[in-house]
């Protein structure tokens, strides 16, 4: 009987966790960090955000993890670990900028928190019991205003466990990628914008973008005086000197059928990016690592895959393409990378395309290369003349100069270079860089502002493009034709900032949102990938027509959500035809509470979603099609159910038919 009585209470004893392994310390730095998402940049093992040793009030670490919010990494321990132990901060790289906030969960309770920490905020101690916890958590936040710089440190992070590893979780199933938009059929079809403007007497060039078996004859009668167009390309050229708004009748015809649609023109004072710019940009991919040939090569493929007749067009040089000095009449030129920028810009027009620039009004860079300071007027007149369509007008170096935090010192320097684009002989579009400070949205317009960052740069996340594009809700007051809340690039195909490229973190359900919401946004769709390495999957993604639409619809209404409940949200956007689209978003998490931030469940694949037809303004009966497969789902009347992926999307567009 005491035998037996020994033999219970030993095995009771094993059952509460008791082990002949030894407790062994597994570092954060030596540990699998794929799966850590970060909020902008990478995640660097024993280095900073941007590379610089790990940094916290002065003391310098030689073990950790430097990450950026939101930053979110979750571990399996199984119940094997015994204490988790760090040291958090600000890293000193960013002093006087940032606000953050630490977070240790376990099980879905929060075990330690940091509170609010900026750089003057001393180094926090770690130390936790995490005995029996099954699933851990390491949580940055961004402390309830942006992520703009928060670099944030988990200096000596280590776990004590009993066993020999920790498996890393992934915080959504990549899955394989699929392919919903279908194939581009024989017969033509316009696409792109419905209206298009430019200023009295400058050089106007339009490409009418049109799907279709070649050859294609395309006819543009009405055209306005001074224009006139090549009907094997559909590019429209020439100079209108009357203000006005001219209808112009579009067909294209080819064996397989044809198709007509109209294309307003308005020639006017500031009537450029009626509908949101579409192209590529250099910086998400490249970074300082482009030169002329990477240039000229996506502008090249953006035809050679098609792009060109979904409406792409523009090609958009980033920064790192300046000569370190100005010559001594003052003359801004380009460096070694780019021995012909003229000759480049005019290898773009002649495919169809627009090429644009990168400045900032400081006297630097983002990247330390002259900026357009006191020689706005002079570099106005240099991109004119090696014809550029757009500039990116990037803050960075103007920090050191602002005179003071009024909202008219924000506003000086747009105001400057706005007059000096008014000055030149041509149209450029105008995209002001400045991280939605000082709420921008509000002002982009009055500056003269044709779009405007609304963010600090975006990453390839799920918690970057989340954060940043489910927060755009407070801007759409200020969305409209030449007006467009920019929340940075779409980091979808392969991205890398920098020499060395890689395909987007982002899971196939995760790309489908990102274009799906930027569509509903009227955001710029400016692609930040390697143009010559598109994919199947990629290209599926950026040439569904119906969805294209939905950003480059007329009105300019951006999207609002109507529904945000339980891990759900429902975005809705007004069309010019009386319709609306609307986006049924799975997030699986929120943006605000730190539990709710993990996926704890891995099971969560998809989700059964039923949407209140009266919440989206629909009282009686509507059919509802289903933008990415180009499919009507049918006619509803008061609800209707759609199954949609963890972080991904059902895209549709609803029409009242009573």
């Amino acid at each position: 009987m005491k035998r037996a009585i020994l033999i219970a209470v030993l095995a009771a004893f094993l059952g509460m966790g008791c082990s002949t392994q030894p407790v062994k310390t597994v570092w954060l730095d030596e540990m699998d960090l794929s799966t850590m998402e970060t909020g902008w940049g990478s995640n660097h093992v024993k280095k900073s955000v941007d590379r610089n040793p790990l940094t916290i009030n002065g003391t310098v670490y030689e073990r950790g993890v430097g990450t950026h919010a939101i930053s979110k990494y979750m571990v399996d321990l199984g119940g094997k670990g015994r204490r988790f132990m760090a040291t958090v901060g600000v890293d000193d790289e960013v002093k006087g900028k940032a606000s953050l906030e630490f977070f240790v969960l376990g099980d879905k309770k929060i075990l330690w928190q940091s509170g609010i920490m900026t750089d003057t905020t001393a180094a926090l101690p770690v130390d936790i019991d995490i005995r029996g916890v099954k699933k851990l958590a390491l949580l940055v936040t961004d402390g309830g205003d942006n992520i703009n710089f928060d670099h944030a440190n988990w200096a000596d992070a280590r776990f004590e466990i009993r066993g020999d590893t920790i498996l890393a979780l992934p915080q959504a199933v990549a899955g394989e990628p699929y392919i919903l938009t279908p194939p581009v059929g024989d017969a033509p079809r316009i696409n792109g914008p419905s209206v298009t403007g430019a200023t009295p007497g400058r050089p106007f060039m339009y490409k009418i973008p049109v799907t279709g078996k070649r050859p294609m004859t395309i006819i543009a009668a009405n055209l306005p005086a001074g224009l006139s167009m090549d009907p094997a390309t559909g590019v429209i050229t020439g100079k209108v000197k009357q203000e006005g708004e001219y209808l112009v009748d579009v067909r294209a015809k080819n064996e397989a059928g044809e198709a007509a649609r109209t294309l307003k023109i308005i020639i006017g004072k500031h009537k450029l990016a009626l509908t949101p710019p579409m192209g590529w940009n250099s910086w998400n991919n490249w970074a300082c690592a482009v030169d002329q040939e990477k240039v000229k090569a996506s502008a090249d493929a953006m035809v050679s895959h098609g792009l060109i007749e979904h409406g792409w067009c523009y090609i958009n040089i980033d920064d790192c393409w300046q000569s370190s000095e100005r010559t001594k009449a003052g003359e801004l030129l380009p460096n070694e990378k780019f021995p012909d920028i003229k000759g480049l810009a005019d290898h773009v027009h002649s495919l169809g395309l627009k090429i644009g620039i990168y400045s900032s009004p400081g006297p630097t860079t983002c990247a330390g290369y002259p900026g357009s300071y006191k020689f706005e007027l002079r570099d106005a007149q240099t991109w004119a003349n090696w014809g550029m369509d757009y500039i990116k007008y990037d803050w960075c170096g103007y920090s050191r100069v602002v005179e003071d935090n009024t909202l008219e010192a924000y506003q000086k320097p747009y105001r400057v270079m706005r007059e000096a684009l008014d000055r030149v002989d041509r149209d450029i579009v105008y995209s002001l860089c400045q991280y939605g400070m000082k709420d921008v949205s509000a002002w982009g317009a009055e500056v003269g502002g044709d779009l405007w960052r609304t963010t600090g740069d975006i990453g390839d996340s799920w918690n970057s493009l989340s954060s940043i594009g489910f927060a755009q809700d407070k801007n759409s007051p200020y969305a409209g034709p030449s007006a467009w809340n920019d929340p940075d690039m779409l980091v979808l195909g392969y991205v890398g900032w920098g020499a060395s490229l890689s395909p987007t973190r982002l899971t196939p359900d995760e790309q489908y949102s990102h274009i799906s919401l930027w569509s509903l946004l009227a955001a710029p769709l400016l692609l930040g990938c390697d143009m010559e390495r598109l994919d199947d999957f990629t290209l599926n993604l950026i040439t569904n027509d119906e969805v294209i639409a939905v950003n480059q619809d007329a009105l300019g209404k951006q999207a609002v959500p109507l529904v945000r409940e339980d891990g759900m949200e429902v975005w809705v956007k007004e069309l010019e035809d009386g319709s609306k689209a609307a986006g049924v978003f799975y997030t699986g998490s929120s943006n605000t509470d730190p539990v709710e931030m993990f996926n704890w469940d891995e099971g969560k694949t998809s989700r059964k979603i039923t949407v209140d037809l009266a919440a989206l303004g629909f009282a009686g009966k509507c059919t509802v099609r289903d933008l990415w497969r180009q499919q009507e789902l049918g006619a509803f009347t008061g609800t209707f159910d759609t199954e949609v992926p963890f972080h991904g999307v059902t895209l549709v567009k609803i029409t009242a038919t009573e």
